[in-house]
């Protein structure tokens, strides 16, 4: 049997309605917002917010999060490391996609590494990928606990869990640092709503 090249025999095509003309059609930039931070930390809380913020502003969104992407589209992985990897693969090309398409697109994962989420800006045009650090301490997460999940991660129920026994790489040089720990709700949107005004995204 013949094995085909993917990469010789598998060729992008070019479609006449372009990436620019979504664009102006919905009279914005597309964009990919990528909330990074611990479990607990409140990414999904300020993306879900920040994306009703735009919706009410009249920008056309898509909210992707992470427990909600296990239901279909990551059914089949589990949380080792291949599979957490693989799991922001798919996210990121999803995002890019959906960037395509025009949209401002929010996405809510701890993805705990750099080199993961140094992955998905590559697969964006320079200024396209915007890192949100949600930066709220490791105390604050555990105490907030939303899911229980410290909980049954400090009593072994839960191993290689993000923060106790496994790794979170916090980003260096994030475009939007949000004190999660500081900060209300309101605050924080509307911190982000500032920096995407500096960064023309939205008017």
């Amino acid at each position: 049997m013949t094995v085909l090249n993917k990469d010789e025999n598998v060729i992008w095509h070019q479609h006449q309605v372009t990436k620019q003309t979504r664009s102006e059609l919905k009279k914005q930039k597309p964009v990919v917002l990528w909330f990074t931070g611990l479990s607990g930390a409140g990414k999904s809380t300020v993306a879900g917010a920040l994306e009703s913020q735009l919706a009410s502003l009249g920008y056309h969104t898509y909210l992707l999060d992470g427990d909600n992407v296990r239901h279909g589209l990551c059914s089949d992985l589990g949380f080792s490391s291949q599979d957490r990897r693989e799991n922001i693969r798919r996210i990121g090309e999803l995002a890019k996609l959906m960037a395509d398409a025009g949209l401002i697109v929010l996405s809510a994962f701890i993805s705990p590494h750099r080199i993961e989420r140094q992955m998905v800006r590559d697969l964006l045009p320079d200024g396209e990928f915007i890192e949100v650090f949600v930066n709220a301490p490791l105390e604050v997460c555990e105490k907030r606990d939303p899911k229980g999940l410290y909980k049954k991660a400090r009593a072994g129920e839960i191993p290689n869990f993000t923060g106790i026994d496994s790794e979170y790489q916090a980003p260096q040089d994030p475009e939007i640092d949000l004190p999660a720990g500081d900060k209300s709700l309101d605050e924080l949107v509307g911190i982000c709503l500032h920096q995407l005004r500096d960064r023309a995204i939205i008017e």
